[in-house]
């Protein structure tokens, strides 16, 4: 879907971005992390033009997006920043329909889609259609942000720290609402995020970045336990790393044969989740809905990076890894 090839972007004698090689496929949602500074954020505005590369090449479905006018280009492409970005003289419907007006669809196809998203949203249309933004919470305008960037049907979309100025309830809430969608959908997600918590969650893989260059791109769980470089390990988090592991699981994939006392888990539970309910109940193990038991011995050896099954990559749904059923606690 995305092919960046040797991609370099140098202000004077610096470069912001280093012979950078990524590939992201159709589907597939690449969370790019890194200090500040580090380029990611230019990396991404390069591929929609809003940057130019000093050298390099971005290819978009095959195409070649330095073929293309960036204007048409970007019309392909759906764009949501931190603080949403909407034009607060606008209505929540118009402020959706911006790219498909631009497009030159017709008044219906513009009104189904709008109702179409904001109930996707779960933003009641007759609720929601005519407010203005100021009128909506930090959450609310956030999702419509994110509406107006899938509002044409794009391809791709690019997010920059999009959740980064949300308290961390209304956070954890925007992540789940942008996985169920991704899944819904199957946009192709590139993602720029400084909280490694939040790229576990949503990724299917990690690419770190430092000093414009791209140390690693992998599924989560191998940049938690083989992490290319002593910053990419630093990066992960070394003391929270049993719990970044143990949120990358459910307790589907540890129930063993067995039985306990207590309300069951659903089997969508995180194995951090679990671990936390035993360790305040004061449990050895813990019932699982539909048969079986998690035990405190087991999410012991998943947190030390020993079980078999556990991450992004433990299931597979039409070809991509699934990301874990709930986020994990804010930090």
């Amino acid at each position: 879907m995305i092919e960046i090839e040797h991609l370099t972007r140098r202000y004077g004698p610096r470069a912001v971005v280093n012979d950078v090689s990524l590939t992201v496929q159709r589907s597939e949602i690449v969370a790019l992390v890194g200090t500040s500074g580090s380029g990611k954020t230019t990396l991404l505005r390069m591929i929609n033009r809003l940057v130019e590369p000093s050298s390099g090449r971005v290819r978009i479905a095959g195409t070649d997006t330095a073929t293309l006018p960036p204007h048409q280009l970007r019309r392909r492409i759906g764009y949501a920043i931190q603080g949403h970005g909407l034009f607060p003289h606008r209505s929540v419907a118009q402020n959706i329909a911006t790219v498909p007006r631009l497009l030159g669809w017709d008044r219906a196809r513009i009104d189904a889609r709008v109702d179409e998203l904001l109930d996707l949203f779960q933003l009641p249309p007759e609720e929601f259609r005519d407010r203005r933004p100021q009128e909506l919470s930090g959450g609310q305008q956030q999702r419509v942000g994110v509406a107006r960037a899938l509002a044409a049907r794009p391809e791709l979309l690019l997010m920059d720290e999009p959740f980064g100025a949300l308290d961390p309830v209304i956070r954890a809430q925007a992540q789940q609402d942008l996985r169920r969608i991704q899944r819904e959908l199957g946009t192709t997600l590139l993602l720029v995020t400084h909280d490694m918590t939040e790229a576990m969650f949503l990724a299917h893989r990690i690419a770190v970045m430092d000093d414009g260059r791209l140390l690693q791109c992998a599924p989560a769980r191998d940049i938690l336990t083989r992490p290319a470089s002593p910053l990419v390990q630093a990066l992960a988090g070394e003391q929270a790393r049993p719990f970044h592991l143990l949120s990358l699981s459910q307790v589907a994939d540890l129930a063993q044969p067995g039985t306990a006392e207590g309300p069951p888990l659903a089997p969508e539970t995180s194995l951090r989740d679990a671990l936390a309910q035993c360790l305040w109940s004061g449990r050895d193990a813990l019932p699982v809905a539909g048969g079986g038991v998690v035990t405190l011995a087991a999410l012991r050896q998943a947190a030390s990076g020993e079980t078999g099954r556990t991450g992004a990559g433990a299931s597979v749904k039409a070809g991509v890894p699934s990301p874990p059923a709930s986020p994990p606690a804010p930090q």
